[in-house]
């Protein structure tokens, strides 16, 4: 099946003459049928030019906006079509465009139902040609030039029609390539009229030529306003020879793009097929033991889970050891015995960021030369800290004063002068 758009422009070029030639000109084989929907959005000329009003206009495109909504386009499309073969064997068949240009509004929701339904007579062998007129590709139907395997501009070779025709070119290009099938199926209807030749014009716009119509008004007024399409001298007609030359072309042109979409599609691999699961065989079931006493049964092993606690991160940061400075190890190291301590801790309850004073009891100083033996005990016990102040032993003096009362660290006053006037101890190394 093959779908040629004919598209028009400024200047009246020609394209529903153009698209009239195409239809009473395309080849028919066997079993073979061709259609030509006038989808001009500006209203159809076939009934009132082609046709001379023989037929009223109670048929055509507007009926199937009305059956699109009750979902009934694809019978509808059938009752809508007229018979224009010479002979009247069905073989070409028209479908009449709008009676009003008020009407197209109504059909935006159905020019894409309309080509689906047209692409659906693929298989009862219909080619169809559509008539765009010109602003056929704009707007909501813009699909139908987007779904169409060749679209034909027909432009006359005057500096007047090949001027107007450029923009419109370029912006068709443009959307086909970005919204429709590709560019690759864009091409030219020339009207002979001008003295631009045809290889000049192809290479100018970089589009092939599909076609190149002679410029015969005496003909295309038959086609225009009516006339005998059966007489021999318009079959035998330098037009419909050079309009049946232009479907030889639109047909190759059509040929072609199938044969490039088709390695595309055979690349493709197929999908995998799709397997059916098979039964599996029921598990027959084992010969178990007889169960005995309860006394006699050994208890289950049950493998209980092993849960492995998860180790929190090392921190990447330790903190580092500062050793003594020299002189207190070397006044360590000529200090005698140190004695036993009892209490170290910091300063109150609350933790605190530095790291606490060890606090070493002295002896009791004998007094009248009796040692009393008894040594301060501190009641209170705090955690063990891995860091000591180092041990610094007082000034030997011959008489030394007698000591302080030891305070707890939690007292009031610790740290610093004490009640009697006497310097408090150092409980904080510095």
């Amino acid at each position: 099946m093959t779908v040629v758009a004919v598209l028009g422009g400024p200047g009246a070029p020609g394209a529903t003459s153009s698209a009239l030639a195409l239809l009473l000109s395309w080849p028919l084989r066997p079993g073979r049928r061709v259609l030509l929907a006038e989808c001009d959005p500006d209203g159809g000329a076939v009934l009132a030019g082609a046709l001379e009003g023989r037929v009223e206009a109670v048929y055509g495109l507007r009926n199937l906006a009305v059956a699109d909504r009750r979902g009934l386009l694809a019978e509808a499309l059938w009752e809508q079509l007229l018979d224009v073969s010479p002979q009247g064997t069905g073989e070409r068949l028209l479908l009449p465009g709008l009676t009003d240009p008020s009407q197209a509004p109504g059909l935006a929701y159905t020019w894409e139902p309309l080509v689906e339904a047209l692409h659906a007579l693929e298989p009862q062998g219909y080619d169809v040609i559509l008539d765009l007129g010109r602003s056929g590709a704009n707007g909501p139907m813009a699909v139908l030039a987007r779904r169409a395997d060749v679209v034909a501009v027909t432009v006359r070779t005057t500096l007047r029609g090949l001027s107007a025709a450029r923009p419109r070119l370029a912006a068709l290009r443009e959307d086909l390539d970005t919204h429709g099938t590709g560019a690759d199926g864009l091409g030219l209807l020339l009207v002979a009229e001008g003295p631009y030749p045809e290889n000049e014009v192809a290479r100018q716009f970089g589009l092939p030529v599909v076609g190149a119509l002679a410029h015969a008004p005496r003909t295309a007024r038959v086609l225009s306003d009516g006339g005998d399409t059966a007489d021999r001298r318009f079959i035998r007609s330098e037009l419909m020879r050079t309009a049946r030359t232009a479907v030889d072309r639109v047909q190759q042109l059509a040929e072609a793009r199938r044969h490039r979409a088709a390695p595309q599609s055979a690349a493709r691999p197929a999908p995998p097929p799709q397997l059916q699961p098979q039964p599996q065989p029921l598990a027959q079931p084992q010969s178990l033991p007889m169960p005995g006493p309860v006394s006699q049964q050994a208890p289950q092993q049950v493998p209980q889970p092993q849960y492995v606690q998860p180790q929190p991160p090392q921190p990447a940061y330790q903190q580092p050891q500062f050793d003594p400075p020299q002189q207190f190890v070397q006044a360590q190291q000529q200090l005698p015995p140190q004695p036993p301590q009892f209490g170290t801790g910091p300063v109150s309850g609350a933790q605190s960021p530095y790291p606490a004073q060890q606090y070493v009891p002295q002896p009791a100083q004998p007094q009248g030369g009796q040692f009393t033996g008894e040594w301060p005990i501190r009641v209170e016990q705090p955690p063990q800290i891995s860091y000591t102040a180092p041990y610094i032993a007082p000034p030997a003096v011959p008489q030394p004063p007698a000591p302080a009362p030891f305070r707890p660290v939690d007292a009031p006053g610790a740290g610093g002068p004490d009640e009697d006037g006497g310097p408090g101890e150092v409980h904080r190394a510095r």
